[in-house]
């Protein structure tokens, strides 16, 4: 059984692959509104990374370990070629993934994160999601005004509670959060590779965000020389919910080359 949980959106095995990453603390449902506008043209595989949704946990995270289990994935399905487009720390991964599989990976297209090291951004975010008692709480409203106490946006305490589930009166989180906090510096790292993805990469920024700054270029351009830039304007970090079909049009323009 594979480690690494997937949907597959296809009606023909004829279309070419395409494959969906998300970002942390995330799922495979999150680029769903991405999903649904190239359904039509490719094969698409929507995955939850490691440590988050219904793929295994790890005993040490890395983005190694994170595209050696999804390369894992691609030879138990017989995908030789594909498309990848991620998020975030799926961006990330996907950039590993590139960088590990030359050989399969046609095009690559990177969601507002660049390959390089971050400081902490998700202090407060631990904090919320440690503050939720997992043993007390008795409804999603109690977790909800938990983290609140630490997450004071709305959106992304609605976005974190979408992976809180409750079974047989057990409440827990579908990401490994004692792991992730423990691994959050390797979450934060710069990629690093011997070897360069000389494949087309498209780095999409949203306009608000400060993911993707001028600084990062020479990092960019060390790994994937072969990249060009677009952004998505009046979005932030989660441009592709925000303005889900500009994201759309802006991503088959560039696979339509």
């Amino acid at each position: 059984m594979n480690k690494v949980n997937y949907q597959i959106h296809s009606d023909s095995e004829h279309k070419p692959w395409l494959m969906l990453i998300h970002g942390l603390f995330g799922s495979l449902d999150n680029l769903s509104a991405l999903r649904r506008q190239f359904t039509d043209t490719y094969q698409v595989i929507s995955i939850d990374l490691p440590d988050h949704g219904k793929s295994a946990f790890t005993p040490q995270i890395s983005f190694e370990l994170y595209a050696n289990r999804i390369s894992e994935l691609l030879n138990d399905l017989e995908i030789k070629h594909l498309t990848l487009v991620g998020h975030s720390l799926g961006g990330k991964v996907a950039m590993q993934l590139a960088l590990n599989q030359t050989e399969k990976v046609s095009r690559l297209v990177v969601l507002d994160i660049a390959p390089v090291k971050y400081s902490a951004r998700h202090n407060n975010v631990f904090a919320g999601l440690n503050n939720v008692d997992l043993k007390q709480i008795t409804s999603r409203k109690e977790a909800d005004s938990a983290l609140s106490q630490y997450v004071e946006d709305g959106a992304t305490r609605q976005f974190l509670l979408k992976s809180l589930y409750n079974q047989d009166q057990s409440w827990g989180w579908r990401f490994n959060l004692k792991q992730l906090q423990h691994d959050y510096a390797m979450i934060s790292a710069a990629i690093t590779s011997d070897t360069q993805f000389l494949g087309p990469v498209l780095f999409i920024k949203g306009e608000h965000s400060d993911y993707i700054l001028p600084q990062h270029k020479q990092a960019v351009l060390q790994l994937f020389p072969n990249s060009e830039y677009k952004m998505v304007s009046g979005t932030g970090h989660w441009l592709h919910a925000e303005k889900p079909e500009l994201c759309g049009k802006i991503i088959s323009a560039f696979l339509s080359k």
